[in-house]
């Protein structure tokens, strides 16, 4: 059993080695100054900063939280708009891009982090999406509730599940996966 054991282990090391730290690694990245961390893949092309107050109505201006500003001109070309929550100056944000042949930043997914804080429900759920990543459900009953959050690659992960924001505003949030759309409203 022994010998079992110590061939896995081994395997586990090559295999470890193997990846030239290619692997699906986790960093910390910091939700905001004064919160806890939230983890994410070290493979989330997201982008996470404050918006400055050099936004306008087809840019923003974000301040990266490594410090950096980056204007980013919003992807017009999309029969959707880039924006989920709105761009208010000092809000979080979460934003997806690249930079096209002429150099400019082009936002294709811009999440309001701050907008997407606080206490939403539905006929089946009523949750608060806190700061750090956490979640807190208020439904005793539920079988799986949601503990976490994080945004990865332009979506929403909540505990294994993965969403698209359709919708994110002041009083509603509008979430889709293959299983369906799910709405829910601000409780207040």
């Amino acid at each position: 059993m022994k010998k079992i054991l110590y061939a896995f282990v081994a395997l586990v090391v090559i295999a470890m080695a193997s990846c030239n730290g290619k692997g699906t690694k986790r960093a910390v990245l910091s939700a905001t100054e004064d919160s806890t961390n939230v983890e994410v893949d070290e493979n989330d092309s997201t982008v996470y900063g404050v918006a400055g107050d050099g936004s306008a109505m087809h840019s923003l201006e974000l301040i990266t939280d490594d410090g950096d500003t980056i204007t980013y001109l919003m992807n017009l070309d999309s029969d959707t708009d880039p924006v989920v929550g709105g761009i208010m100056t000092g809000d979080r944000m979460a934003v997806i891009g690249y930079k096209d042949g002429d150099g400019e930043m082009i936002a294709n997914k811009v999440i309001n982090i701050t907008t997407l804080l606080g206490k939403w429900t539905s006929i089946d759920k009523n949750f608060q999406i806190e700061e750090g990543g956490k979640i807190e459900s208020y439904v005793k009953a539920e079988q799986n509730p949601w503990t976490s959050w994080r945004i990865s690659n332009g979506r929403l992960v909540i505990n294994r599940d993965t969403f698209d924001i359709n919708n994110l505003s002041a009083d509603s949030l509008s979430l889709e996966n293959k299983n369906g759309i799910f709405d829910y409203k601000r409780q207040k």
